[in-house]
């Protein structure tokens, strides 16, 4: 959750930038930049597309400054910004699938990710701890784009389901519907880890 004071730094800082001095855009960035990049790696499960999002979030919060409204929480309205981007990503995804390392090639039984050589350890050789994190994300990026956006702003980036609300532009009740249904979605195949 924001503190009360991060909420007066950032509407100071936004007052700044529409008056003119963009270097408080630094000090927004300096608040904000790391719980964006981490709810659009969440998003995207690319960290690579997360931080091109991230800084593209901020370019949009400079070049957008005047219509941010002096009297809504800034955290909402980047988050927002954050999600539109994100959303319009997964779907130019939808439009271009990559080619999958696991696929097989047609003339062998060659997968892409075998001929490629790797300095990490195979994937069997990690700890129960990075197996369980790999588990909720993959169920996590198994659910439906608007459930997995609900999910991780209330749970991973503790937002409110009144502020998720607000950055998603949907009713406080779809909200709540989208977590009740995105957390049974994660309890029943998550059910071997619990």
């Amino acid at each position: 959750m924001d503190r009360p004071d991060t909420d007066a730094l950032d509407r100071a800082d936004m007052a700044r930038l529409a008056g003119g001095h963009a270097a408080a855009l630094n000090d927004l960035m300096e608040r904000h930049a790391t719980p964006v990049f981490h709810f659009l790696c969440r998003m995207l499960a690319n960290e690579e597309d997360a931080n091109d999002l991230a800084q593209e979030t901020f370019v949009r919060v400079f070049a957008n400054h005047a219509r941010f409204r002096p009297d809504a929480k800034f955290s909402t309205w980047l988050f927002t910004i954050a999600a539109n981007l994100a959303r319009n990503q997964l779907r130019l995804r939808h439009r271009r699938p990559n080619v999958s390392l696991d696929a097989e090639s047609d003339s062998t039984t060659q997968t892409l990710g075998d001929t490629l050589a790797s300095d990490q350890p195979a994937p069997g050789d990690g700890l129960l701890t990075d197996e369980r994190a790999a588990a909720v994300r993959a169920a996590i990026g198994k659910l439906p784009e608007e459930m997995r956006e609900t999910i991780l702003l209330v749970e991973f980036e503790d937002k409110s389901v009144a502020e998720t609300a607000a950055i998603l532009d949907v009713p406080l009740k779809t909200v709540e519907s989208r977590l009740h249904r995105a957390r049974k979605s994660l309890r029943e195949r998550l059910m071997k880890w619990l």
